[in-house]
């Protein structure tokens, strides 16, 4: 795996060239923001121990199998370890795939992968998460939520925007890096979502899939007006 850092706080952690979890250091040691597929757990414990700080949370932006795929895999070597996920895309994780009536205009498109561990906390839009500030970000998934970092404004995005390939929303089929639009359950409201979180006016913008993108702004605004 490969990691790159970006800034004092965000360490970029790569697997294939092509899905990415963060570490995001805090006084404590590290908070996970995902952790990409299956196996991919010792690479992400090898990159903390090379960075000299413990994992002290896993704090997922949503339940597709990419983004989840090595949470069992992590809790069994940090058993100590909180594990945080949105109140709506914890029953995912429990196996639930039902919508509620409110979700009825999209489908849950995506892997969902179904894991043992069960969260010890569930996370709503405004809670904090050390340094991170929990942001709502419905669209991908109904319960998908992105990460902000007070300190230096780095909006760590999950699924709802993509830079594989140039930046694009998830609610726009984007030929070279297709795999996010076909797995986003509402793309109207991944659209919205998009915007929203460029209001936010962040400082660098961290993806699931794709580069890091410094002063994004502008790189944003283009893919919203192409995709609106």
């Amino acid at each position: 795996m490969k990691t790159t850092s970006h800034g004092d706080h965000l360490v970029k952690v790569t697997r294939g060239g092509w899905v990415n979890a963060y570490l995001v250091r805090e006084d404590d040691g590290f908070t996970l923001i995902d952790t990409m597929l299956p196996r991919s757990g010792q690479g992400i414990l090898d990159a903390s121990k090379e960075l000299g700080s413990p994992i002290k949370r896993i704090a997922l932006t949503h339940a597709h199998g990419d983004h989840v795929g090595s949470v069992d895999e992590l809790k069994t070597a940090l058993p100590d370890a909180e594990v945080l996920i949105s109140t709506r895309d914890a029953r995912f994780l429990a196996g639930d795939k039902t919508l509620d009536a409110s979700e009825q205009g999209g489908k849950p498109r995506g892997g969902y992968q179904k894991i043992e561990t069960q969260p010890t906390r569930l996370l709503n839009p405004g809670d904090r998460v050390g340094s991170l500030e929990v942001v709502a970000s419905p669209g991908h998934t109904p319960g998908h939520v992105a990460f902000l970092d007070s300190r230096d404004r780095t909006l760590i995005a999950g699924d709802a925007w993509v830079t594989l390939g140039g930046a694009a929303t998830p609610s726009q089929l984007h030929p070279r890096f297709p795999l996010v639009w076909f797995a986003t359950w509402h793309r109207p409201t991944a659209l919205e979502t998009a915007k929203a979180l460029r209001a936010l006016d962040p400082s660098r913008l961290a993806v699931g899939h794709g580069k890091v993108v410094e002063a994004p702004g502008a790189a944003m605004d283009g893919a919203i007006a192409k995709a609106s």
